[in-house]
């Protein structure tokens, strides 16, 4: 599995391509916005897109995902469908954002915890991970140690809470129960910032390091 980062909208959202070497055939996560960036990284990555996933509902991870499910004829996975309401909000998130103007969609395919999705050859695992939205989900490739963690983990902090039905002890269980399991050798791709791993998180994030735990 390769990956490229390509970072969107004025939120400098980590939008993800990812792609399966032996078939060629690619993901886009997260698609926020700038469509352009992400078209031209498809195009020189020389992949064949095949879908889009969605970790959750907020306006800067997903306000590009209709308008390129709709022009590239592509199916769309995720998040949970906890997030749901998130998304038929889209258009007054865009006004109230001063984003551009996006639209709603409906996922082909809403993620649970325990599955998997398939990018050509390679499996990705699902975890749902609330707290930041009640419907986010994170994604984890085994062969290559890699998560997508969207806005549920950052270096050196974790997601905002204070958004509605968003919860802080629910949030950081998910990362002690959901994420820290997978290893602490897992890089992950946060849904902004820079890369870090699980292992570096538990000693120095402040919010979930295990010295606040006992």
């Amino acid at each position: 599995m390769k990956f490229q980062i390509i970072p969107v909208t004025p939120y400098q959202q980590n939008c993800t391509l990812l792609w399966c070497e032996s078939s060629n055939k690619a993901a886009v996560v997260d698609p926020g916005g700038d469509l352009h960036l992400i078209e031209q990284a498809v195009k020189d990555a020389g992949v064949d897109l095949v879908k889009i996933i969605v970790t959750h509902g907020h306006l800067d991870h997903v306000g590009g995902v209709a308008e390129l499910a709709t022009k590239h004829s592509l199916p769309i996975e995720g998040p949970h469908k906890e997030d749901l309401f998130w998304i038929d909000m889209l258009e007054q998130q865009a006004q109230m954002m001063s984003f551009p103007a996006t639209s709603a969609f409906t996922p082909d395919r809403w993620l649970e915890q325990g599955d998997t999705v398939q990018v050509g050859e390679q499996t990705l695992e699902v975890r749902h991970c609330p707290g930041h939205t009640p419907g986010h989900v994170i994604l984890f490739h085994a062969d290559t140690q890699l998560a997508l963690v969207g806005d549920v983990l950052f270096q050196g902090s974790i997601g905002r809470t204070d958004f509605p039905r968003g919860d802080y002890d629910t949030l950081v269980n998910s990362i002690r129960q959901q994420l820290w399991p997978l290893g602490d050798a897992v890089r992950f791709i946060p849904g902004h910032g820079p890369m870090s791993t699980f292992g570096k998180e538990r000693q120095t994030n402040a919010f979930v390091a295990d010295t606040r735990f006992g």
